[in-house]
């Protein structure tokens, strides 16, 4: 077990992640993935998570691996056009990870979603946590917008509304 690691789960609180993300920028993202889904048909979920249990930590899973299943947790594959995606933020590590369903993935390269991460990790390192969740949501939106433009169908399979957990 790498302790460094565990401690910085230990230390991160529901409380410190609320005040990273207080229920105003959560609202503001709801609002950021309202709007860009007027635009394109994709569905963005954004989910916010404190800290891995040991139990998870024990075993290894790495950010990337908890942000997969969370985007099976919360159905983002689940799409019409197999075209959700889901901006994942682990608050303890300072992580952010980006899983794309296959759909909209098949468009867009591995080097546009970790320009998308860089410029919410910029933002994150600078604690400017609603800044960066903004420029990541408007950022995925307009990827998404230029393969799966709206057809005028508005049809919003993913509630808007961020996730805290």
């Amino acid at each position: 077990m790498d302790w460094r690691r565990f401690w910085r789960h230990v230390a991160m609180t529901p409380a410190t992640a609320r005040r990273a993300f207080p229920d105003t920028t959560m609202d503001s993202i709801a609002r950021a993935i309202a709007e860009g889904e007027r635009h394109h048909r994709g569905e963005v979920c954004f989910v916010v998570e404190a800290e891995l249990t040991t139990a998870q930590l024990w075993r290894g899973l790495s950010a990337r691996d908890r942000a997969r299943e969370v985007f099976a947790l919360h159905g983002v594959w689940n799409t019409e056009d197999n075209n959700g995606v889901l901006i994942y933020v682990l608050l303890a590590e300072h992580r952010v990870e980006i899983v794309a369903d296959r759909g909209i993935d098949a468009h867009v390269g591995a080097g546009d979603w970790q320009a998308i991460v860089d410029t919410i990790d910029q933002h994150f390192r600078e604690d400017h946590f609603e800044a960066g969740a903004l420029a990541g949501v408007n950022a995925v939106s307009a990827l998404v917008a230029r393969y799966f433009p709206d057809s005028a169908e508005g049809r919003n399979q993913i509630p808007d509304r961020p996730i805290m957990m």
